[in-house]
């Protein structure tokens, strides 16, 4: 229909009054007038000069559109409409429906919707039960959410028993949502400040809640009764989110586009040496990168820990060398703010640092025992340990121990791992077996491998551990309810060292490796491919970090000293020091003046 208006009871209103709540709320002489008498949408122009290009007789007017003839154009419309009116555009949406000639809501629709908002209930029921719905249940919900709303507006208003007349009469024979009823019932009763538990805030307006009323009917009733809230941006979310699963590279960081379908090609995966980083003095066998990836810690047989930070244009610069363990430094700890690390020493102690300022702030032992690994509770104000007499012990920042857990690991495996709620403990138990400890129920669960196990990492969300074996395997368990195995990861090389793997890019869709052939191994996630091996290191690469926020950074650490850090392949690579000397493969050295690259001046000592 393309009249514009309809009378009812005396009132002249729009057909398609859809304006969001602020629209309407305030109602103007543009709103409650006809296209008709709207001069500056009597001639519509187009950018280009001259009228608005208006369909043939034959164009436009097919019931299905689409290359594949699957979309009806009706619902096709009546989607744009709906969202036209959403995002604000009134005016525009009004034009459609008009020069579509398919209205947004059907006359009784619209006069329905209208009553909701006049607060004229009765008829507004009567008005409903119109609509011809076959499914009785559904009624029954939009006339019970109508006279509910009519019930908490006659007790707002202090009509007691008009309120106690709509329940009795009412909503009692609809015989449905019975603790609604009574929750109600003990309104009539209770103080006027619980009168407005039917609103969804106290103090809210009557006109603002029919709005929200109208919200709630719209997910009762059938959509072709009223076009769904926001249905064009879900079907949209809905293809990009198919075309995301669908790309089997996907580790792109932009936001994917509506304009053209989304592929991921090898070049997002970070496979191209863009730094060599060379403060350690001897072998690095372990690293990682802070939480917020604006930091990487790494640690080294030459009794050391490094604090690099990365700067603006992703460069890694030193900011720290963290000097004063007597022993290697086996592996560092990020707090849960990035504001602290935790640095452990082979059998030896572990040192707590401020990141800021490269001050050692606490140093934990035992006394007659060694400290072989190190951990932070996700409240950041207690740290965990292994130790060489198979115990896990819990300290205090201050450094009194919480609490012990004899015999709970190997003394082969530093590696444990804490669940972001604190609840679950994972340990090696043995060598070959892993277990996963609650400390709130005491329950203790097992993985049980067929082989020794070497190191293993917990995947963001908590649900899946990584588990590296001696035998040159990588599985992938599934620890969300009883450990089940979901996948196995082969390639890498593995004989005499530990070697550790890790979880990352883009929603930690692969898995990468160090390996014993100094090469860097990742693999797909979900399939188990190999995607890339990673060559340029010259020594045994003992363990990788992927930056949890920049899915293009990946570090490896390795016996030939250095660290290397991963990004996406470039024809030149940019740096912001004008003065450097600069390498034909692109790759530049920081923290030593050896290399063939970029030369910067970072002797490793400390610095900010």
């Amino acid at each position: 229909s393309a009249s514009r208006t309809c009378s009812h009871a005396g009132i002249r209103y729009r057909i398609a009054d859809d304006e969001p709540p602020s629209k309407r709320a305030r109602a103007s002489s543009v709103e409650s007038a006809t296209l008709s008498d709207i001069p500056c949408y009597s001639k519509p122009t187009n950018p280009l000069g001259g009228t608005m290009a208006r369909p043939l007789t034959s164009q436009g007017k097919e019931v299905m559109v689409g290359s594949k003839g699957l979309i009806k154009r009706d619902e096709f419309v009546r989607i744009i409409t709906k969202s036209l009116y959403t995002l604000g555009y009134e005016k525009t949406g009004a034009v459609l429906e008009e020069e579509s000639g398919i209205t947004l809501h059907s006359p009784p629709v619209n006069v329905f919707r209208k009553q909701v908002l006049d607060g004229n209930w009765d008829s507004a029921v009567v008005t409903l039960n119109a609509l011809d719905l076959l499914d009785e249940n559904i009624v029954k919900s939009a006339v019970f959410l109508l006279l509910e709303q009519k019930f908490f507006e006659l007790l707002r208003n202090g009509n007691v028993m008009g309120a106690m007349k709509t329940l009795q009469s009412e909503i009692s024979p609809l015989g449905i949502n019975r603790k609604r009823v009574h929750e109600m019932a003990s309104c009539l009763i209770s103080s006027p400040q619980n009168v407005l538990v039917g609103f969804s805030k106290p103090g809210i307006e009557s006109s603002n809640s029919r709005f929200k009323l109208l919200e709630e009917l719209q997910k009762v009733l059938p959509p072709t009764i009223m076009v769904p809230e926001r249905r064009l941006e879900n079907l949209v979310e809905q293809a990009l989110t198919v075309q995301r699963e669908a790309c089997y590279l996907h580790n792109s960081v932009d936001g994917l586009s509506l304009y053209i379908d989304h592929h991921c090609g090898r070049d997002q995966i970070p496979s191209q040496a863009l730094q060599v980083l060379c403060a350690h003095r001897d072998e690095v066998w372990f690293l990682q990168f802070s939480n917020n990836g604006k930091y990487l810690a790494s640690a080294s047989n030459d009794k050391t820990a490094v604090i690099w930070k990365v700067d603006e244009d992703g460069e890694l610069l030193l900011k720290h060398t963290l000097t004063g363990h007597e022993k290697p430094v086996m592996m560092v700890a990020w707090s849960p703010d990035d504001c602290q690390l935790l640095t452990c020493g082979m059998e030896e102690v572990i040192r707590r640092w401020d990141v800021e300022s490269g001050e050692c702030i606490h140093v934990y032992e035992k006394s007659g025992v060694g400290l072989l690994s190190c951990g932070w509770f996700p409240d950041g104000k207690q740290i965990l340990s292994g130790l060489n007499d198979q115990s896990l012990c819990l300290w205090d920042l201050d450094g009194k121990q919480a609490d012990c857990w004899e015999g709970q690991r190997s003394t082969k495996t530093s590696d444990f791992a804490v669940s972001k709620d604190g609840k679950l403990i994972i340990s090696t138990s043995r060598d070959s077996a892993i277990l996963l400890f609650n400390r709130d129920t005491k329950q203790e669960r097992l993985i049980e491998e067929e082989h020794t196990v070497t190191s293993f990492s917990l995947s963001e969300d908590g649900d899946f551990l990584l588990v590296n074996l001696i035998n040159e395997q990588i599985h992938l368990w599934n620890i969300r309810t009883d450990p089940i195995r979901v996948k196995r990861y082969t390639g890498h090389k593995r004989s005499r060292f530990v070697i550790r793997s890790c979880f990352g890019g883009s929603e930690q869709a692969f898995i990468a490796s160090g390996s014993e052939d100094a090469k860097v191994y990742i693999w797909h996630r979900a399939s188990g491919d190999v995607i890339e091996t990673l060559s340029g290191h010259s020594g045994a690469v003992n363990c990788v970090s992927w930056n949890p926020t920049n899915p293009h950074m990946l570090a490896s650490a390795s016996d030939d000293h250095t660290i290397r850090i991963w990004g996406l392949k470039k024809a030149t690579v940019k740096r912001r020091d004008a003065g450097s000397s600069s390498g034909s493969n692109g790759i530049h050295m920081n923290g030593s003046a050896n290399g063939n690259g970029f030369v910067h001046q970072c002797n490793g000592s400390r610095s900010k």
